[in-house]
């Protein structure tokens, strides 16, 4: 029957070399920023941009996304265990019992990848003054909502940020949490829902919409957290600051800024050249 409960119990390592091991959730990341790379590569050769610039781009890219996904993890979600660990903000170490081990990068949260990504993005536009900062964000929404949907793929494989229990036959039953009962697949509804805002967002890159400077940054903001705020209803809980503002969890009230300045941005009815 497809309507039915999935046990998953997948091991986290793609492969292992002694203690360096590489983690599907890494690989995730790999693919998004490789896809990234290659699609921004034909939008700047589309529109006659050094291809220089774009180098310099995907480094400012994969550096303040990490770096504000991280940050954003730890003070939105996990200041509470962090100001006891700070050596681990920027360390892939956890303490132990025995001392500290080696995790990787496992808290990172995509409302601060949001926030380092523009702080990156405005520092770039210097390189790039042949065109506008809006420019520059209209054209990465499209490779970073299809980097978006690989990484919640990746949070699948890791049995994180999983969904509320169903009450039903249908879900996943996630193993290796050593459960029994199904939740809803959150992970991989968001996955599904970003490849769409995908396909939406490279088909207005491909129709006049995208001479309208802010459009589609706009109307990123506006799906990716119309879908994350609408998703965290079936989410358990990421921790934050719910205790000190109610009815919402931390994800949507973090969401609703960038809905709004989204709405505002889609609905302006200046049309700007793209050059």
């Amino acid at each position: 029957m497809f309507l039915a409960k999935i046990d998953w119990a997948p091991s986290e390592t793609l492969f292992k070399i002694g203690s360096f091991g590489v983690h599907y959730y890494s690989l995730m990341f790999v693919i998004a920023f490789g896809l990234g790379y290659f699609l921004m590569k034909k939008i700047f050769e589309k529109e006659k941009i050094p291809i220089e610039y774009l180098e310099s781009l995907f480094v400012y890219m994969v550096v303040s996304i990490l770096l504000g996904a991280r940050l954003g993890d730890v003070f939105f979600y996990s200041w509470d265990y962090y100001q006891d660990h700070l050596i681990e903000i920027l360390l892939p170490i956890r303490e132990t019992p025995n001392g500290y081990t080696f995790t990787g990068f496992r808290g990172l949260a995509s409302h601060g990848a949001v926030i380092g990504s523009l702080i990156g993005l405005y520092l770039y536009k210097r390189k790039l003054k042949e065109r506008s900062l809006l420019w520059v964000l209209d054209r990465v929404t499209v490779p970073v909502a299809l980097g978006a949907s690989f990484v919640r793929l990746g949070n699948f494989f890791n049995s994180e940020i999983v969904g509320k229990y169903t009450g039903t036959n249908f879900g996943v039953v996630f193993l290796n949490n050593r459960e029994t009962l199904p939740r809803h697949p959150a992970q991989l509804y968001e996955a599904l829902c970003y490849l769409i805002l995908f396909f939406v967002l490279r088909a207005a890159y491909n129709s006049p919409k995208k001479d309208k400077q802010g459009y589609m940054i706009g109307l990123f903001f506006t799906g990716m957290f119309s879908i994350r705020f609408l998703i965290e209803f079936i989410k358990e809980s990421q921790g934050g600051f719910e205790e000190i503002m109610p009815f919402f969890s931390t994800g949507q009230w973090l969401s609703i800024p960038l809905v709004i300045l989204g709405l505002f941005l889609v609905f302006r009815q200046n049309k700007v050249a793209s050059s």
